[in-house]
């Protein structure tokens, strides 16, 4: 068994299939701090790019893994902050390209596209996905709290900019928020930055799981297809409202949370640490136990504390 540090899964991804993440960042490192971030509270609010963790530790850890012929769709640079802050992220693209024939998708929040050097270290990568939940700069800092040097308009000329000189393809994720961007005139707003944008897929996505504000509402569904609809084309829901974690390894895992959780509530942390899981994984799992109804959650300070039903 491989001790994992930076790599988790391959989970299954209704926006990717298989994927395998890499872990670029600290935990909770971003430059944005959403209100719908299923993380928690950003922790350290900040644009410094550098070299949180070894390049060689990282692509070493892949090599290893690789050697296990694992199945993914894509080997995915996302987990737990913004990866874009990683100042090697070139260099780690090129290293994976050179060992595997997986593409490599980056999960991003798109905040420093509009910067050069940032842009030209994703030029390899063979897809890209920024976000951009907001058309206004008063909903931009309600929503995605940004670290004060992001500017609304800039950071929306990146990702324009970014997508019509990229030469794969971009799919921007929109991030919906009931009653906060749903309302017409800032669907409209939101339609208009699109039509600049002209990405190749938009992916609307709401809150499935706990969010860092209580207030981070989701969007229903028959909502969600109204939004799909008044946005034009090439959209897709990817919100899990479904049942759609299924992995060959999840019964066994399943089982070992329930009964961590019938002994006492835990928080992700808990389970990850306890169970020797990457704490995005457990949120995959947490998720769909909780959808199935055997587990639970509530809220104590910033914390999420997990236990199971009593009827299981």
């Amino acid at each position: 068994m491989v001790k994992r540090k930076y790599i988790f899964g391959p989970v299954p991804s209704r926006r990717l299939g298989l994927s395998l993440g890499v872990d670029v960042i600290p935990f909770k490192t971003c430059s944005y701090n959403c209100i719908y971030c299923q993380l928690g509270k950003t922790t350290c609010l900040t644009v410094e790019r550098k070299e949180y963790f070894p390049l060689e530790e990282i692509v070493d850890e892949i090599k290893t893994l690789l050697k296990q012929k694992i199945n993914a769709n894509y080997i995915t640079l996302s987990g737990s902050g913004e990866p874009t802050l990683y100042s090697r992220i070139a260099e780690l693209i090129n290293s994976i390209k050179s060992i595997t024939n997986i593409p490599i998708a980056i999960l991003t929040n798109g905040s420093l596209l509009f910067k050069k050097e940032v842009a030209e270290s994703l030029k390899d990568a063979d897809l890209v996905l920024p976000s951009l939940d907001a058309g206004s700069i008063e909903l931009f800092k309600y929503i995605n709290r940004p670290q004060k040097s992001i500017q609304f308009d800039e950071m929306v000329e990146g990702i324009r900019s970014f997508t019509h000189h990229f030469k794969k393809e971009i799919w921007l994720e929109v991030f919906l928020v009931n009653g906060v961007n749903t309302l017409d005139a800032d669907v409209l707003k939101l339609k208009s930055l699109i039509e600049q944008i002209k990405p190749h897929r938009i992916q609307l996505n709401t809150s499935v799981r706990p969010t860092t504000e209580d207030y981070a509402f989701q969007v229903k569904p028959e909502k969600m297809i109204s939004i799909a609809k008044s946005l034009g084309k090439n959209i897709e829901i990817i919100a899990e409202y479904d049942n759609s974690f299924k992995q060959t390894n999840f019964k066994a895992t399943a089982e070992d949370i329930i009964a961590m959780l019938k002994r006492r509530p835990c928080t992700i942390d808990n389970i990850s640490s306890s169970l020797g899981i990457h704490r995005n994984e457990a949120i995959k799992y947490l998720n769909e136990l909780e959808k199935e109804g055997l587990i639970n959650h509530r809220k104590k300070g910033f914390n999420y504390f997990y236990y199971a039903t009593q009827e299981h």
